[in-house]
């Protein structure tokens, strides 16, 4: 029997060995609140302070790197919407100091993996957001009716671009960005 190739595999081995920081990341204090149904305009705001905080540098770390265009990473930066939702000045939001790694590619898809999949669950935030009648549901929004194929087109470029010898380091750098966006969020 053989093993099944890396781009078969790897959508796979991200969701299992990464499941445990993804879930403590999901325990912070937005998202309990908003399973309680006690979230709050203030609590959202804090909460979408703390995301500009983590993906401005992310996407500005994105920026330093090539990507094919059908990758389409100009259409993936997304820390813009949160400055629509929040009334704070983008220079007044502290931003995070320590993120992972991302100087090579494997790292970059690590951490991509994490960010492009926040927008699946983000579509669910939107519609919890509408129902409890708090307004700042832009970044929550992701891209609208295009986030289902987005994901789709990243896990592809994500599948063709994992190798045996990358995807050790590709499934390390998503739980690394997991593990710091945790730490940032929850600070």
């Amino acid at each position: 029997m053989t093993n099944p190739p890396a781009s078969t595999g790897i959508l796979h081995r991200l969701r299992t060995e990464t499941r445990p920081y993804h879930d403590a990341l999901e325990q912070n204090r937005f998202n309990r609140e908003l399973t309680a149904g006690t979230l709050t305009p203030e609590a959202t705001e804090h909460f979408l302070a703390k995301m500009y905080g983590f993906l401005k540098p992310y996407e500005d770390q994105l920026r330093q790197h090539h990507f094919a265009p059908e990758w389409a990473i100009e259409q993936r930066y997304r820390a813009h919407l949160i400055l629509q939702d929040l009334p704070a000045n983008a220079a007044a939001l502290p931003l995070c100091p320590a993120l992972p790694p991302l100087h090579t590619w494997p790292q970059l898809l690590g951490a991509m993996y994490v960010l492009e999949g926040s927008t699946l669950g983000g579509q669910v935030i939107a519609k919890q957001l509408a129902k409890a009648a708090i307004p700042a549901r832009t970044y929550f929004s992701g891209y609208a009716e295009r986030t289902g194929p987005m994901w789709k087109s990243f896990c592809q470029l994500l599948s063709q671009a994992v190798t045996p010898e990358n995807e050790d380091e590709v499934v390390a750098s998503a739980g690394h960005t997991f593990q710091h966006l945790d730490a940032w969020i929850t600070t």
